[in-house]
């Protein structure tokens, strides 16, 4: 299903910015596994793999700290991390995967429309060297002319700075320009960037749509590409 809250102009978009974790992959299992080894190397009590999927959205290290419960010491934060940061990268794509519909949308999405041929890139909290090993072993590599992480400005989402940088690499107009996530946190990182936005109802953060609602709502990949294609 579809739902505008703010009508606007799909034929004029010209540059759509994805989010990965909840949007484009599936990476919960993962990312709770990680999560989970990295609690019982310190000792700590598993947590339920739907209370570390809430916790999944701003990038690593504000993972690891409310999987830990938000402690003051910084120093064990950052063994912690490094810890979290080691098992994932080997356990990346143990279970991740892209979702149904994802790649098909793609292809429609970069189709030549109205004159001119669409750009993608994809801006993640995910650390960025893990976000392109993640999209290259999936495949999708293919359809972004780049991909940017947490990691790769000096702010991460909801700031608007990765999303104005990716404009000026891009020679993107906001007007022309569709922020596409299944968070808050991408809604309000399109709209402190000007931009339209695109909440997805398939991911784990969907939760948080309600506190920003995006321009228009899609409950499948399909229905992205029925929008932009319409």
């Amino acid at each position: 299903m579809i739902k505008f809250n703010r009508k606007f102009d799909p034929r004029k978009i010209k540059l759509l910015i994805f989010d990965l974790d909840g949007t484009l992959i599936d990476s919960r299992l993962d990312l709770v596994h990680s999560v989970n080894a990295m609690l019982r190397h310190f000792g700590r009590p598993e947590l339920p793999g739907d209370v570390i999927v809430t916790y999944v959205g701003d990038g690593a290290p504000m993972l690891v700290r409310r999987a830990l419960g938000d402690p003051k010491d910084e120093r064990f934060l950052k063994e912690a991390l490094e810890c979290f940061l080691a098992n994932y990268r080997v356990h990346k794509l143990d279970h991740t995967h892209v979702y149904d519909g994802i790649k098909d949308t793609l292809v429609a999405i970069r189709a030549r429309q109205n004159g001119f041929r669409r750009k993608m890139v994809v801006l993640s909290n995910k650390p960025v060297n893990l976000s392109r090993s993640i999209i290259e072993a999936l495949g999708l590599s293919q359809f972004f002319v780049s991909v940017y992480g947490g990691d790769s400005f000096a702010t991460k989402k909801p700031d608007p700075l990765g999303a104005k940088e990716i404009l000026k690499e891009t020679g993107s107009r906001p007007a022309e320009t569709l922020m596409i996530g299944d968070s808050s946190n991408d809604v309000l990182t399109g709209r402190n960037a000007g931009l339209w936005t695109c909440g997805v109802t398939y991911g784990f953060a969907t939760h948080t749509l309600c506190e920003a609602p995006p321009d228009v709502m899609v409950d499948t990949p399909r229905d992205l590409a029925e929008i932009l294609n319409s």
